[in-house]
């Protein structure tokens, strides 16, 4: 794999999309930073880190729409891709909380964030965005955040574990040629957050409720079974999960 390293830069995700607009580049090309200024996370949210403790990068990838009955396919891997990764490192019990946020022991450790460009009526360039928090050991204001190194107690190599999730991500979507999308599915809804599971929801309106999620559609939207016995389809900013 091709890795640009960069000491700092507003958003990787930023810098990869102008670069793949400049030249061509190969697919799996991971640019990094040790500081990100404006990294981004979900429902436009920020994502801060601390400088040289953790991982910020993204990764290129070009696919074809034809072999993938859902673009949400692509985020289901790579949220797989970081767990398998982080299992041959630590014992933790990690989890996926939709849409793609990775726990460990019930507390926030990644965000992934991919940002899709249509090239033409059937290719696709995804930018992929992954932030995980690796060594750094204070979080403020954010009570639900923590890092390997808080709940492991030791330090962790970054570079290992940067290279481990890409070959991971790079292993398994070339796996999508041999195995159904439905493997990735079922991976996916056996460790995702609170499924089945009583929980509290907050709508948009700032509304909440009580349901028990069911499962994710194959188009992201989360599906929610609420204390009526209804079934509702919720979309990444329609509602947030209480935990």
């Amino acid at each position: 794999m091709k890795i640009i390293k960069l000491d700092a830069i507003d958003s990787t995700n930023s810098f990869l999309k102008a670069l793949s607009a400049q030249e061509s580049c190969e697919n799996f090309t991971v640019v990094s930073t040790e500081s990100q200024t404006q990294g981004k996370g979900q429902r436009g949210s920020g994502w801060t880190s601390e400088t040289g403790k953790n991982l910020a990068f993204s990764v290129l990838y070009n696919q074809k729409i034809e072999e993938i009955s859902s673009l949400f396919t692509l985020n289901i891997i790579v949220a797989l891709s970081v767990v398998e990764a982080l299992k041959t490192v630590s014992n933790l019990n990690f989890a996926i909380k939709w849409p793609n946020d990775i726990l460990a022991e019930n507390k926030k450790i990644a965000g992934i964030l991919i940002e899709n460009t249509f090239k033409n009526s059937n290719e696709v360039q995804s930018i992929i965005g992954i932030g995980l928090n690796v060594n750094q050991s204070q979080f403020e204001n954010l009570p639900q955040a923590s890092s390997l190194f808080l709940l492991e107690s030791q330090l962790f190599d970054r570079e290992t574990l940067l290279i481990s999730i890409v070959n991971r991500l790079e292993f398994n979507l070339n796996q999508l040629e041999n195995l159904n999308e439905d493997y990735f599915w079922n991976a996916y809804h056996a460790i995702l957050f609170k499924k089945d599971v009583v929980s509290t929801f907050e709508s948009a309106s700032g509304n909440r409720f009580v349901g028990k999620i069911q499962k994710v559609t194959k188009d992201g939207k989360l599906e929610v079974l609420l204390e009526d016995d209804s079934i509702t389809f919720f979309d990444v900013k329609e509602v947030k999960m209480l935990y």
